[in-house]
């Protein structure tokens, strides 16, 4: 560490998280002492401007991560396999973005509200989850706390950006060739690398990563997985559907969760809410007021609304929740993690 400050590697600097990751790092005031963009050999030489200062993305390989403090990754589940072990050697640690490590038993799968003591059992590696388990656990975990919590059933909302940028591009050339009664032969959704793809403009596909065995998505199991290792509760029974919409960012859900306890208001479970950190509560179905993504999209906080005891279940709740997914779901919870890291003198 310089006196000034840490020194930062951002690898996938030109990519759509990257470029969030170097905002966010900025707009934090991040103690940066010196600053690493990298990115793969097909990126390396692009241009980045940052605060006025231009930076020349240099390609990541394990020299580059030589007196590097922190390194965020957001560069594919490959490269991080390949890398992060190697800026670990030489002393870094790693916040990876990807879910090349989440479900490993050593790493911690860490969202600083809901689970920051586990930063401290850190080998090196803090593995990022998955953007719509994040803003649903952030909203979840004071519930739980309170109330306890037997079952989650969610279905979500996901923007394109999840996808990356080219997805988003695609998205908008595909609804201007549609509004202009042209063709557009779609290529990227719901998964690049698969034999088909759709049309995401005016429609939704029910599909995000690739199909498993049992019938859900990559997407679904991540969602499944990740929040009972979040949690700490393995017993936690949960499903997922997870839908693509034609929204350029910002991921929607719609939960249903059972709590322990019995004989609880939907104003009680507002009441915990409100006060939970990195919720804004939006819940005024009498002025029209809940969360959604148009208005999330550049904000840190997980959105919450439509609150409602469920009709049939007496522990059972339903409830909206919205967030910027490149954000809260990937560059503001990484760039949150080195904070707390260095705040608990996780980090030499």
């Amino acid at each position: 560490m310089s006196q000034k400050g840490f020194h930062v590697a951002v690898v996938g600097a030109t990519g759509a998280v990257g470029q969030q990751m170097i905002q966010t790092l900025m707009k934090e005031k991040f103690p940066i002492g010196k600053l690493t963009l990298l990115s793969s050999a097909r990126s390396a030489g692009k241009k980045v401007n940052v605060n006025g200062e231009e930076y020349t993305v240099q390609e990541a390989t394990p020299d580059s991560f030589e007196g590097v403090d922190i390194a965020l990754f957001s560069a594919g589940g490959s490269v991080s396999k390949e890398l992060a072990p190697e800026a670990v050697k030489r002393g870094a640690v790693v916040v990876d973005n990807t879910s090349a490590f989440r479900m490993e038993t050593d790493v911690p799968l860490v969202v600083p509200e809901v689970n920051e003591s586990d930063l401290y059992h850190h080998k090196g590696i803090i593995a990022n989850p998955n953007c719509s388990t994040i803003q649903m656990v952030v909203a979840l975990e004071p519930i739980r706390q309170k109330f306890g919590l037997k079952k989650v059933i969610v279905s979500t909302y996901q923007a394109v950006s999840g996808a990356g940028a080219a997805a988003v591009e695609e998205l908008m050339d595909q609804t201007k060739a549609i509004l202009n009664k042209e063709n557009y032969e779609p290529n990227i959704l719901p998964v690049k690398s698969d034999n088909k793809h759709y049309q995401i403009a005016f429609n939704a596909i029910p599909q995000i990563d690739k199909f498993q065995e049992n019938g859900f998505t990559f997407e679904e199991m991540k969602m499944i997985n990740e929040t009972k290792k979040i949690m700490h509760l393995p017993d936690l029974q949960v499903a997922a559907t997870c839908v693509r919409l034609p929204i350029a960012v910002g991921h929607s859900e719609s939960v249903y969760f059972e709590i322990e306890s019995e004989h609880v208001t939907a104003q009680e479970i507002k009441e915990v809410l409100k006060d939970a950190p990195g919720v804004v509560l939006q819940d005024e179905p009498e002025n029209q007021l809940y969360p959604m993504p148009a208005d999330c999209v550049g904000k840190n906080e997980v959105f919450v609304g439509r609150i409602r005891k469920d009709l049939d279940e007496p522990r059972g709740f339903h409830m909206w929740v919205v967030s910027d997914n490149l954000l809260k779901g990937a560059a503001w919870n990484s760039v949150q993690i080195a904070e707390r890291l260095i705040e608990l003198g996780l980090v030499k």
